[in-house]
């Protein structure tokens, strides 16, 4: 277990690391094992001996001569090279302790020989290995006091602290290891660029002893502590990197960490921080501490991300390992927390999830913008804001992945996330804000499928933004988009195929473009099922678009051409809702072409096809217009008719049957005419001067068929209808009034004329007076009327009465008794009594002859001249008048004007 264990420990993956995969045990035992100095012991003086013997002499034998040297000349000044080569001899012939006996006597005699910081090293070597550790002190001691001068130095400083750590002395010990350091970089020595196999070897075993000299101490604290006391170094890293490992190698994980952090946290921009911090982060993944891995990574992420200050002081570029790490490092906490947020189990941690998600997804994009995979992790933070809700932010997200990189297996997706984020947001934004949503749905929608023409879904989201479109009331963009998605995606689902041309009709027709409009909805019903629901709007939709072409010809005055489009809705869409109306416009299209047959032949198609339609009342109005003008009085009557049956409006019925009755009469037939005028005053007996006026047109007629009964009967009604009107009399009835009653007089003056002066006479004669009372009585009355012409012609009768009267006493029957003188006399009488009244008749005719100078001039007046002029000749019958006198008549005598029926136009 312990094995395998060991096996899962970190490989440090920095070369600032140290390496400790030698065990402690190991380490110990190799490196305090007797130095190989045979590099740099000293040459001894062979001249100590004779050069033959030297030469003929083997080991044992020169120790033989040493020795005999030694005896043979006790104060021979050169004895400390002999005693070293005997001491060197006995080494070689494995006789150690008699070595060092000689080593002993060496230092002990001759403490200025040129060996004797060797000697000294020798014995320490010796002691040391045999744990005399007081021995080997004072030996290592004796050739440190030589200063650095000695070759031993080095070895001997690096030794002794190891004397004191095998004593347990380890602040000592670490003193001399220190001390060495100090000592090869004062020499000059780069631990960086270490050549010397040996000698790094050594440099790393100092690192790691005096890193197990802390670690006794107390730890990484220890390390603070001493530097704090005997001053700051340049190498502390290692020694923390040593400590660091030692504890890893011993499984404690905590310790380790610790180890590294601190150097960390003290040097936070010293060149090896980041490394360090990684391998905390390795440490804690090995000890399995998830949490404390999470948290040194977030550390690793803020202290030396790419704005940190730790890139300040150190070139970017050289660092290509604790960028990579950084790279992974953001990743990898984007990751972590991105699948904290999806934990269901963690719904409480959300917020705080999602926080941190995005936090690390953002680092890492704006830390590596031109990453391989800086796409992929943007698409995953869009994904992350889409999850969460942030529906704007995650559209903004998914575009930049979609747009903002190299093309990459996420970009379409993207681009279609996009459009959908939006579409979201919409959905909860404020009122306020939706406009300008839309907007931005549409431009993302119509930037995805002009950028990725070829995802599955651009059609579909190109169809949408064509909606959106045309809901925002962006007609000519609505339309254009939509044509541009019938041209790039003609093969496209149906459904979205229809949804397009929709757009394209709908759009056309709001921009008044109404036959691309027309061929729209004929591609929209072609793309539809017959049992569609929507199929009657779109009919009508269609009908409409035809029906406005018709109304823009009529804007144009091309009642040609507006007529041919409102038909076409008939013919296009035969049950469209608009067709009547299509229709009804096309006929007054062609009424203002004066197309009357074409008219008449749409109106009928109109009033067969549609007989309830509410503008059957319209229908038949125009009929009649038709007719009428087409000359077909009697057609135009019988409609007019029609409109008086089917109107409720009184006035226009009232119009009605008086126009119909008018045609009737001037289509000849005047029987019909009758019926439809006595209808009128049967069912409108107001306004009186209507009325009236229909009277005397019933008059007319009877009196041109010659019933001339019926047609006195219509006078009397005018008369006494007028009689009883009050102040609804106006000019016009008085008129009408006054020569009815005019007329309705003359029997009275034909009584008058038929009574004869005849026996017997004076009963005659009281009777022709009577009646001539009767006569001028009933004309006078005529004159209350105030209707110039009526006065002129009341004149011109009481006139003619009067002369009548006188001419029938001149003309009376003559007594048979009567003698000639008698008869004269009776004559002579009759005259005188005639005469006055001839003498009125000339009076009264002049009465008419007044009114010229009132200004009125007619019939009854010219009568009465040409009666005077017969009368009184010599007054009246001049062949010349002064010119002065013509003058005055031609100013003062015209034709009066008749009051005018009463009507109104019927349409």
């Amino acid at each position: 277990k312990d094995k395998k264990s060991k096996e899962k420990l970190p490989k440090a993956k920095s070369g600032v690391i140290a390496d400790v995969s030698e065990s402690q045990k190991e380490f110990e035992k190799r490196a305090t094992q007797k130095q190989d100095i045979s590099d740099l012991a000293t040459d001894a003086d062979e001249a100590a001996l004779p050069e033959a013997e030297l030469q003929t002499a083997g080991a044992m034998e020169a120790i033989e001569l040493y020795k005999n040297l030694l005896v043979k000349y006790p104060y021979y000044e050169r004895n400390d090279q002999v005693l070293y080569q005997l001491s060197r001899a006995y080494e070689e012939t494995g006789q150690i302790e008699k070595a060092m006996v000689v080593l002993n006597q060496l230092v002990k005699d001759y403490p200025g020989s040129r060996h004797f910081d060797e000697a000294q090293f020798r014995r320490a070597e010796y002691f040391f290995t045999r744990k005399k550790y007081l021995d080997s002190e004072e030996a290592y001691q004796a050739v440190l006091d030589i200063g650095v001068g000695s070759v031993f130095y080095e070895l001997s400083l690096y030794k002794q602290g190891w004397v004191y750590f095998k004593q347990d002395m380890y602040e000592e010990a670490l003193n001399d290891f220190i001390a060495l350091l100090d000592y090869k970089i004062a020499s000059g020595f780069d631990f960086e660029n270490i050549e010397n196999a040996i000698e790094k070897k050594r440099i790393d075993d100092t690192y790691r002893v005096i890193s197990l000299s802390f670690s006794y101490l107390g730890g990484p604290q220890a390390i603070v502590d001493y530097f704090d006391k005997h001053g700051l170094r340049d190498y502390e890293a290692s020694i923390y990197s040593h400590l660091g490992e030692y504890y890893l190698e011993t499984r404690r994980y905590a310790d380790a960490a610790q180890s590294y952090n601190f150097f960390v946290e003290r040097n936070p921009l010293h060149k090896v921080a980041p490394h360090f911090h990684i391998r905390v982060i390795e440490i804690y993944l090995a000890g399995g501490f998830p949490k404390l891995v999470v948290e040194a990574k977030k550390n690793f992420a803020s202290n030396y991300g790419l704005r940190s200050t730790y890139w300040t002081f150190h070139d970017i570029n050289s660092s290509p390992e604790v960028l990579a790490y950084l790279k992974a490092n953001l990743a990898d906490l984007a990751n972590h927390y991105h699948a904290l947020y999806q934990d269901k189990r963690l719904v409480k941690d959300k917020p705080e999830n999602f926080n941190e998600a995005s936090r690390w997804y953002r680092a890492y994009l704006e830390s590596f913008p031109e990453d391989v995979k800086a796409p992929v992790m943007n698409f995953q933070l869009a994904e992350l804001l889409l999850e969460n809700a942030n529906f704007r932010d995650a559209a903004l997200e998914y575009e930049r992945t979609a747009y903002s990189y190299p093309v990459h297996e996420k970009s379409d997706s993207a681009g279609y996330a996009a459009v959908y984020a939006y579409r979201e947001h919409l959905k909860v934004a404020p009122q306020s804000e939706r406009m300008v949503i839309k907007r931005e749905i549409i431009r993302s929608s119509l930037q995805f499928a002009d950028i990725y023409p070829k995802h599955e879904k651009a059609p579909l989201v190109m169809v949408a933004a064509t909606d959106d479109l045309y809901e925002l009331k962006d007609y000519v963009l609505a339309v254009k988009t939509g044509r541009k998605m019938l041209e790039v995606y003609p093969n496209a689902e149906k459904g979205l195929r229809r949804s397009a041309w929709l757009v394209v009709a709908h759009g056309s027709f709001d921009l008044t473009s109404y036959q691309d409009a027309e061929l729209g909805y004929i591609q929209v019903l072609a793309l539809s099922e017959k049992d569609d629901a929507d199929r009657e709007k779109i009919t009508e939709n269609l009908a409409a678009s035809i029906y406005k072409q018709g109304e823009q010809a009529l804007k144009l005055e091309d009642y040609k051409l507006a007529a041919a489009h409102y038909l076409r809705v008939g013919q296009v869409t035969p049950a469209a809702k608009i067709r009547p109306t299509a229709d009804y416009d096309a006929a007054a299209a062609l009424i203002s072409l004066k197309d009357w047959k074409q008219a008449a032949d749409v109106l009928l198609a109109f009033r067969a096809n549609f007989p309830k339609h509410e503008l059957q009342p319209e229908i038949t109005k125009k009929l009649a217009i038709v007719y009428r003008e087409d000359g077909k009085q009697l057609l135009a009557a019988g409609e007019f008719e029609r409109i008086e049956r089917e109107a409720t409006n009184a006035d226009l019925r009232r119009e009605a049957l008086l126009e119909a009755a008018d045609l009737y009469e001037a289509g000849g037939d005047q029987d019909s005419a009758l019926k439809v005028y006595q209808r009128f005053v049967a069912a409108f007996p107001e306004p009186i001067d209507f009325v009236l006026e229909t009277r005397q047109k019933i008059a007319d007629i009877f009196k041109k068929k010659n019933d001339m009964v019926s047609y006195t009967a219509q006078l009397d009604i005018i008369v006494k209808t007028d009689a009883r009107a009050g102040k609804a009399r106006t000019d016009r009835t008085r008129f009408l009034a006054a020569n009815a009653a005019l007329y309705l007089s003359q029997p009275v003056y034909d009584e008058f004329v038929a009574i004869k002066l005849v026996k017997p006479f004076k009963k005659n004669l009281d009777k022709k007076k009577a009646q001539m009372k009767v006569a001028i009585d009933t004309y006078t009355k005529l004159v209350d009327y105030g209707v110039g012409d009526v006065t002129a012609a009341v004149t011109y009768q009481i006139a003619e009465i009067y002369l009548q009267f006188s001419r029938s006493l001149v003309e009376s029957e003559r007594p048979d008794n009567l003698n000639a003188e008698e008869l004269e006399q009776y004559e002579l009488a009759i005259e005188e009594q005639a005469y006055p009244f001839e003498e009125k008749a000339i009076k009264v005719h002049e009465k008419n002859m007044e009114l010229l100078a009132t200004g009125i001039y007619n019939d009854w007046i010219d009568k009465s001249i040409a009666r005077l002029s017969v009368m009184v000749p010599a007054r009246y019958a001049r062949p010349e008048m002064p010119s002065e006198f013509i003058s005055s008549l031609t100013q003062q005598a015209y034709v009066p004007v008749t009051p005018a029926a009463t009507t109104q136009p019927v349409m």
